[in-house]
């Protein structure tokens, strides 16, 4: 059986046009998504392994994509941490008692993936199945940063003033926070690649709010553990990175993926020609009429130039207010253009 198309891609291998998919392409973006959620939660949906796998490949059918990214939360792991979590619409991840204290951490457990999430595994399995071969399966995980930082600071962020607070100031404790973190994570991503999963993305959205001296100490090592779990393919992500790709590259992964706020081919010089590259279109741009979603595509695919190892996707996840026709469209746009590279 050939492999994923995305997976060929990811290995920089030559491909026979450029593989495409999208950040939380399974939404609010979607009118299917919707009525399901109008019936069940979020948590619920998650925690029914049939219904997961239908919501995963809800936009696999509408926009044929070429990998189904698993519905879940990057929070979802740590519940079973002991952690209590609420999702709250328009807020995000809301913590019932925020991470503050060594005794805090020390109260965390690190659970088995079979034990913490039985049905996103059997979710993974199901989609494997009913995905053709050339689609891929990405499992992914929150990045350690990204996660303690809801953990610690209680709901999302932009400043992380809490966070930076501990690790500055007890910087024990934030080490002892991100080793379970991370092992939890380990775990988790490798029971995702043997229930099925091609590839595993590490969602870090929040990592810009670093320094490079800062991420490299506190947070590079974890994040490269957590990389180093598993024998498939692997996209490192994060948003606001502009000046931490060289070093997220370090820190691992095969593939880098990019935000809109940096032209695709200088953060390719940043990354080094030997790793792949994901992105970088503004999800915003969707919103904008046609002729200007299609020449900013393009733009991108440009700056790509054909070069191996390109992963089309957004900057960053689809935005709800998002026309569902639009992803359509311009998943053919991609496969077109790059179709019409490969032949000249």
């Amino acid at each position: 059986m050939p492999e994923p198309l995305l997976v060929r891609a990811c290995r920089r291998e030559p491909v026979e046009r450029t593989p495409v998919w999208f950040m939380r392409q399974a939404g609010r973006s979607l009118p299917e998504y919707r009525e399901i959620r109008k019936m069940h939660g979020l948590f619920e949906v998650v925690r029914d392994a049939e219904l997961c796998a239908e919501v995963t490949l809800q936009p696999v059918r509408r926009h044929d994509v070429d990998a189904a990214v698993m519905f879940a939360d990057i929070m979802l792991p740590v519940l079973a941490m002991g952690v209590e979590v609420d999702l709250v619409e328009n807020v995000g991840p809301v913590v019932a008692r925020p991470v503050a204290t060594a005794a805090d951490v020390e109260r965390l457990r690190v659970p088995e993936p079979e034990e913490a999430v039985p049905s996103i595994l059997e979710a993974v399995r199901i989609v494997r199945r009913e995905l053709r071969p050339d689609q891929a399966v990405v499992g992914f995980c929150g990045g350690p940063f990204t996660v303690a930082g809801y953990l610690v600071e209680g709901r999302p962020s932009r400043e992380f003033l809490n966070v930076k607070r501990l690790m500055y100031s007890e910087p024990a404790v934030w080490h002892a926070l991100l080793e379970k973190l991370a092992d939890t994570f380990a775990a988790y991503v490798a029971a995702k690649v043997e229930a099925g999963a091609d590839v595993i993305q590490l969602f870090d959205s929040w990592i810009g709010a670093l320094s490079p001296r800062d991420y490299d100490e506190l947070v590079a090592p974890y994040s490269a553990r957590i990389l180093a779990a598993v024998d498939v393919p692997t996209i490192h992500f994060g948003t606001g990175t502009a000046g931490l790709l060289r070093n997220m590259r370090a820190a691992g992964g095969d593939v880098v993926g990019v935000d809109w706020r940096i032209d695709l081919a200088d953060a390719w010089e940043r990354i080094g020609h030997d790793r792949g590259v994901q992105g970088n279109l503004d999800p915003a741009a969707l919103l904008g009429p046609w002729e200007h979603v299609a020449a900013e595509t393009e733009h991108v695919l440009r700056a790509a130039g054909g070069r191996p190892g390109h992963v089309f996707n957004l900057g960053h996840g689809v935005l709800p207010e998002t026309d569902p026709t639009v992803l359509t469209e311009l998943v053919r746009l991609v496969r077109a253009h790059s179709l019409d590279q490969l032949r000249s």
